[in-house]
């Protein structure tokens, strides 16, 4: 992860063309035209060692003849010539290039390397940064810079489209300039051999052109940097991405109903909702979605209401909001009879607000003032469609004046064609935005909604666990590795329960009988009525090979079932393994929902968690969502809200509603599990029951596989470290623990920041305001582990905990320096409690590999500077400043 040099490539002051052309229609002719046309202000310099001159400007035959050190070159020369050609930059000082050459990737070097590693070999000596290759260039707008090979030039604005796809760069370009869109940066990537949308994301996030970053992503490589990145600037700015390949192929060798269901498109869409990336499904959305955004105020809630002058139009639009998972305000009564008053008595009297087909001008205006003065609705959707009794200009003029003023979104739908040009116009010259359709228009503000959740789950204070528990890991490792030195790629029913156990979660008593005598036995001890299911290591889904039966009540049953499933299933699977049969208790619990509960790895992402409606035709119905790991309750709670099944959950008629607090903890508990042990590929729980009573898993299924990662590397999602907790003794003979921040330290924080003296607030913050808001607190709680680090010294006070000092540090994504800052509780002062949270800060940068720590210390704060004298940092002035700077070398 790194940002270093990106300012030669995306910021150059001069650049050189390898493998300028004169030959027209030639890449390195379309590139030097581009440049020399676009205005660059900077030199451009030519090098082939044909040319004496081209486009009327000195061409020089090779990069150490250059007049200058280029910042940024751009290579266009043949695939075996690029690796020498970085090399020579490199040499020269040049640290930024655009390789525009394709068939690095799958032509060799003599050495045996592909052209791209030797391409990344040369270049590594000098941190030059390439981006590419096969890609088209890049554009800077702002800088007149059109450095590619595309047919038209960006237009300046407030937008950065980063892409993967060279030949949609072109159409986006088209659609663009049609629509009046400018970018801050239009970039192709390409491979991304080197620089990478982890990269581009981090100098985007700071970058003060650009508004919104917009990506079209068909891979990503490096998962963890690219989720990181992500959710570090989604926090400050809309992050809108399309993602291509929706390809279920990968599902069909899976060896887990999990695998079948969840496939590489579920991952992403819950890796990207996880980042904080808005998805949408295709260009014109993705301009749309931004349009929107960048009109609008932030929701306070999603509760929508429509006013319209047609029926049709209005229940298209409700489909559409529904059907995205929407939410349509309940209309309060004292806005109802305002209505009344004002309405003819044929209108709708409900939501969507139908004010009929011959509402002039004023009816619009009166019933979006009173529908807007509704505390129950967050925004409003005014449609109209053309009728003879008024011009589409007239109440659109209307809308705009009751609009204005009112807090609230006001998204408007005209729709039809040339009859609501001049209509919409006067929309977006009022900053309104308006769609050409009903479900355009509701599908956009899904996309606000949407966004919300995703900033909103950015800053989410999740609740505390129901319980601690600590797995028995020796429990684990012992069934699997048993299963893998026997070569087996799949666990028994008996091994996956005992998996189960080990994490606490509950499942049915099952015993293993080898033979129909041994299953008689089992019944006994357990009792009937029970279940008998075959055992198997090469078959996975039992029921589809009369591999169970149910209801058993006696012992002459049993003798009967185990004979016919024997018969069955080795007519059905004669290859199969028979290990015996796994006997469990019949469980009755009536008024159980049958759920599944998944994990499988993505070769991406990693693990990943699914969460559904099971049972035997868990395939069929197809309803499930997707996690990441690690999970929380909030996380874990919003998992099971992405499903149909979560609505039937709350109760109906006899059916009680479910435990939707131990069925959270189940899933927290199958994701540590699965992040816990690589070797464990894919998971089933199917069924599970569960109801107002618990969960009860009845079956489990685990594919596992030798790794040669731990469980915490493979995660696109740095874990809470819990390996950085310990105690230390205060002066006084007292205990604390020294720990990780974690988002359920919220409430605590807020309370330890309320607690210091004014003073002490002011000698850390450079303010004498005491108060932080809720966004302040979250980012102090809600960090990335990847990246930031922050420990907190916390002791028990009753029944909850309470923060006694902080300190943090927050690491450029270089990794080369670190800030930090730290904060004692005033009454915990003289303790020793400063100096051991900044020791431990300083050994954990220390041992990431950064290369310095500094902070600023107000001048007049002796006791922080003598501190820090004391732990080594060096004082530097800066002048004319009431702030000191301290630094200590970590690595020389």
């Amino acid at each position: 992860m790194t940002v270093r040099n990106l300012d030669k490539l995306f910021a150059p002051k001069s650049v050189a063309v390898i493998g300028a052309s004169g030959q027209p229609a030639r890449v390195g002719s379309v590139v030097l035209a581009n440049l020399l046309r676009g205005g660059f202000a900077g030199p451009v310099w030519p090098v082939n060692p044909k040319y004496r001159t081209l486009e009327g400007i000195p061409c020089y035959p090779d990069v150490r003849a250059l007049p200058g050190i280029p910042d940024l070159a751009v290579i266009v020369v043949p695939p075996a010539a690029v690796p020498a050609q970085i090399a020579t930059l490199g040499e020269i000082g040049c640290r930024a290039a655009v390789v525009l050459t394709a068939g690095l990737s799958t032509q060799m070097a003599p050495d045996g390397r592909t052209l791209q590693q030797a391409m990344l070999d040369a270049a590594k000596p000098y941190l030059l940064r390439i981006l590419g290759p096969n890609g088209i260039g890049t554009m800077i707008p702002g800088l007149k810079l059109n450095a590619s090979f595309a047919h038209t030039d960006a237009q300046p604005g407030q937008l950065a489209f980063v892409s993967q796809s060279g030949a949609l760069c072109t159409i986006v370009l088209d659609w663009a300039k049609q629509h009046g869109i400018g970018f801050s940066h239009f970039l192709s990537v390409g491979d991304s051999a080197d620089v990478d949308f982890g990269d581009i994301i981090d100098y985007l996030a700071t970058d003060p052109q650009t508004r919104a970053i917009l990506l079209y992503i068909e891979s990503v490589k490096n998962a963890r940097k690219f989720m990181s990145a992500a959710r570090a600037a989604a926090r400050n700015k809309p992050i809108v991405a399309v993602k291509s390949g929706r390809n279920a192929r990968a599902a069909q060798a899976a060896a887990s109903h999990t695998g079948a269901l969840a496939g590489s498109d579920d991952v992403y869409t819950a890796a990207l909702g996880r980042a904080g990336i808005l998805r949408v499904d295709g260009v014109e959305e993705l301009f749309d979605t931004v349009e929107t955004l960048a009109r609008s105020r932030r929701l306070p809630g999603e509760r929508l209401a429509i006013v319209t002058n047609g029926g049709g139009p209005g229940v298209m639009a409700v489909d559409e909001l529904i059907e995205r998972g929407g939410m349509l305000a309940e209309l309060q009564p004292e806005t109802l009879a305002a209505l009344d008053k004002v309405l003819p008595v044929t209108w709708s009297h409900g939501n969507p607000v139908d004010i009929i087909g011959d509402a002039p001008s004023q009816r619009y205006a009166d019933a979006l003032k009173i529908v807007l003065a509704d505390a129950g609705v967050d925004a409003v959707l005014v449609m109209h469609a053309p009728t003879a009794i008024v011009p589409s200009l007239e109440p659109a003029q209307a809308v705009i004046a009751a609009a204005r003023g009112s807090p609230k979104n006001v998204l408007t739908c005209w729709s039809g064609g040339e009859a609501v040009q001049t209509a919409r116009r006067a929309f977006a010259e009022a900053g309104l935005v308006s769609y050409e359709t009903p479900d355009a228009a509701a599908r956009a503000f899904m996309h606000m909604v949407n966004y919300r959740r995703n900033t909103k789950n950015l800053m989410e204070i999740p609740p505390e666990l129901p319980e601690d528990f600590t797995p028995d890991h020796a429990t684990v490792r012992a069934v699997i590795g048993t299963a893998l030195a026997e070569g087996r790629s799949m666990l028994n029913e008996i091994e996956g329960k005992r998996i189960l156990a080990a994490y606490g979660i509950p499942a049915v008593a099952t015993e293993a009988a080898a033979d129909a005598a041994a299953a008689v036995a089992a019944a006994h001890r357990i009792g009937y009525p029970v279940a008998l299911k075959i055992l198997s290591p090469d078959i996975t889904h039992k029921s589809d090979v009369g591999g169970v039966a149910l209801n058993i009540s006696s012992e002459a049953e049993l003798v009967t079932a185990a004979d016919a499933m024997l018969t069955r299933v080795r007519e059905r699977r004669p290859d199969a393994r028979i290990d015996g049969f796994a006997i469990q208790a019949m469980i009755r619990r009536p008024r159980a929902h049958e759920l599944i509960v998944g994990a499988l790895t993505d070769p991406i992402f990693g693990p990943a968690i699914m969460f559904g409606q099971g049972g035997v035709g868990v395939e069929v119905i197809g309803d499930r969502a997707v996690a990441l790991p690690p999970l929380n309750m909030h996380l874990a709670m919003d998992l099971i809200d992405r499903t149909k099944v979560s609505r039937l959950m709350a109760g109906y008629r006899d059916f009680p509603p479910v435990d939707r607090d131990a069925l959270a903890a189940l899933l927290i508990r199958v994701a540590q599990m699965i992040s816990d042990h690589a070797e464990i590929a894919e998971l089933d729980i199917n069924p599970l029951y569960a109801d107002d009573q618990g969960m009860l898993a009845l079956d489990a299924r685990m594919v596992i596989r030798p790794s040669a990662v731990t469980g915490h590397d493979r995660l696109a999602i740095r874990p809470y470290p819990s390996g950085l907790e310990e105690n230390f003794t205060l002066r006084n003979g007292e205990t604390v623990l020294l720990r990780p921040v974690r988002p359920e330290d919220e409430p605590a924080h807020e309370d330890f920041v309320n607690s210091v003296s004014a003073e002490d607030f002011r000698l850390r913050f450079f303010s004498p305001l005491r108060q932080l808001p809720h966004t302040e607190m979250a980012r102090f709680t809600q960090i990335d582990y990847e990246r930031e680090m922050a420990f907190i010294a916390t002791r028990q006070a009753g029944d909850h905990s309470e923060t006694l000092g902080v300190v943090r540090a927050i690491t450029d994504p270089d990794n080369l320096r670190a800030e930090f800052a730290v904060l004692v509780r005033t009454d915990m002062k003289g303790q020793g409690l400063g100096e051991a949270l900044m020791r431990k800060i300083i050994a954990y940068c220390r041992q990431r590999g950064t290369r310095e720590i500094v902070g600023d210390i107000l001048r007049e704060n002796q006791a922080m500077r003598t501190l820090a004298s004391e732990l080594g940092f060096q004082p530097v002035s800066i002048p004319a400043s009431d702030v000191v700077e301290v630094r200590l070398p970590l690595h020389e």
